[in-house]
């Protein structure tokens, strides 16, 4: 209804031209016909393959020569009603020297169009609109179903498939609930065939259909490239140090339950972690994941930049929105300030990265859903200095090279990993060895040490790993300077993680 809602107040707007950028043609066209009949307007439809036609009738034939778009637009501008006509992929018609003379009638009739409160749907995939046209259409999103419709989207599609051959149906209530919420964030198109693949496998739907769904739901955003799940086995213990931030993740990890707001607590809506590279950042978003049992998706931010203007703002909205519609969510950018590297300098985007940005912004701060968003940082040179504001994060963590007591868990519980028992090594003496070290540069002089020992048929010892400590020096050694500066920099403004 959200959507028959938001359309229709575009209609009595009398916004004369309005664009729905979607591949979701059957549901963008039910909202249509929606409106419209809330509205008692008549529905006309053109595609260059059906010609314009009424669309109140499914199988109303196209009026005689109206398959071309410029006579299906002169046709439309000798009728002075109060109409809404939709237009199927019309943007190829009206772009390119061939199509001027579309071009021309169709802004003519936009503005006629303005004057008698009629009006025209284009529905069409990502692409560019044609000079002269970009500032006329209203652009409209169509938002993925809600849990009610989930709920009917699942029936009817039981009851479709039991009409031609019977099936089982076995769910019980909180099944049926975990299966809604495995299908939030979805299109109604792709919600409709994943429930169908689900069925149609051995004709029946029951619990067990749930990891189904969830994992064709994780194909499918995988193949959008936008929202990526992430599998987050890890759990805090087996991360080494960060002591202040363990303690911060568990006093907020019941804070989302019901009892919490109740209690007066606002839902935590994210953390900003800056530090030095391989310290731990991306492992302590995968170990937040799987300490609060929430799911963890990636924002690649670089599938969505687009070369058609305003696709990119677009396609990140509509992100941000389908993370709200699957919440209660992880939500991790890593390394933010790569993301939107021209946000906080003068850029050669033509503003982009900064509207970008600004979206970004706006939507953390005034989101409702409970997202939690993590982001990772390794330059703070690079970070737009809004993103720092009191407000826009819950704390910002500075994750530094570990301390010796870190260093000494991060090899024990990297040697454990490895079915080596912590007892038979130095763990004092490599600790001490591996000062500068950073968490992900130890775990590889183990892997080093290992190759070494496995090429000379000898059991992993002390001494392996010891040489292999000693032949690579850290990032701390050879980017000192670097390391040093964002030392200087996080001191006083950040909360040490450890």
């Amino acid at each position: 209804m959200q959507n028959i809602t938001r359309l229709t107040e575009l209609l009595r707007a009398r916004h004369p031209c309005i664009r729905i950028t979607t591949a979701d043609e059957p549901e963008a066209l039910a909202i249509i016909h929606a409106a419209a009949a809330e509205l008692r307007l008549p529905v006309w439809e053109w595609s260059v393959a059906r010609g314009l036609r009424d669309g109140e009738f499914a199988d109303a034939p196209a009026l005689p020569d109206t398959n071309a778009l410029v006579d299906a637009l002169i046709f439309v501008s000798r009728q002075q009603q109060r109409r809404i006509v939709v237009l199927f992929d019309s943007l190829p018609h009206l772009a390119g020297e061939r199509e001027r003379e579309s071009l021309r009638v169709f802004r003519e009739q936009i503005f006629s169009f303005d004057k008698i409160g009629a009006h025209f749907i284009l529905i069409d995939a990502p692409s560019a609109l044609p000079p002269g046209v970009e500032h006329l259409a209203h652009p409209f999103d169509v938002l993925p179903p809600d849990d009610d419709k989930l709920r009917r989207i699942l029936k009817e599609t039981v009851q479709q498939f039991h009409q031609q051959q019977p099936i089982r149906a076995q769910l019980a209530p909180h099944e049926a609930e975990l299966i809604i919420r495995n299908l939030r964030g979805l299109s109604t198109w792709d919600a409709r065939q994943i429930v169908r693949e689900a069925i149609a496998g051995d004709m029946q739907l029951n619990g067990d259909d749930a990891n189904r769904i969830l994992a064709a739901k994780r194909k499918r955003l995988q193949a959008q490239g936008m929202l990526e799940y992430v599998e987050a086995p890890v759990n805090l213990n087996e991360i080494g140090g960060l002591r202040n931030l363990k303690a911060w993740l568990k006093a907020r990890q019941n804070a989302f339950r019901k009892d919490a707001t109740q209690f007066g607590l606002p839902a935590p809506r994210g953390m900003l972690m800056l530090g030095v590279q391989g310290a731990g950042k991306s492992l302590s978003a995968k170990a937040v994941a799987t300490a609060w049992q929430r799911p963890l998706l990636r924002l690649d931010v670089g599938a969505l930049y687009d070369k058609f203007i305003g696709e990119s703002e677009r396609r990140l909205r509509d992100t941000l929105r389908q993370a709200e519609m699957m919440a209660p969510i992880i939500l991790w950018i890593d390394e933010i300030e790569k993301a939107f590297a021209g946000a906080a300098s003068q850029s050669i985007d033509g503003g982009l990265s900064k509207r970008m940005f600004g979206t970004l912004l706006t939507w953390m701060q005034e989101h409702k859903a409970p997202v939690f968003l993590i982001a990772t940082a390794n330059d703070i040179a690079a970070l737009p200095p809004e993103l720092m504001r009191k407000g826009r994060f819950d704390e910002i963590f500075f994750v530094d090279l570990p301390t010796i007591e870190a260093r000494h868990q991060i090899i024990e519980i990297h040697l454990k990993r490895r079915n080596r028992p912590a007892a038979k090594f130095d763990l004092d003496s490599l600790a001490e060895a591996s000062n500068g070290f950073s968490g992900a540069e130890i775990e590889q002089a183990i892997v080093s040490a290992l190759h070494e020992a496995y090429s000379a048929q000898e059991e992993l010892s002390t001494e392996h790993v010891m040489k292999a400590l000693r032949s690579s020096p850290p990032l701390s050694v050879t980017m000192a300077e670097n390391v040093e500066a964002l030392r200087r920099w996080a001191s006083g403004r950040c909360v040490p993680a450890d």
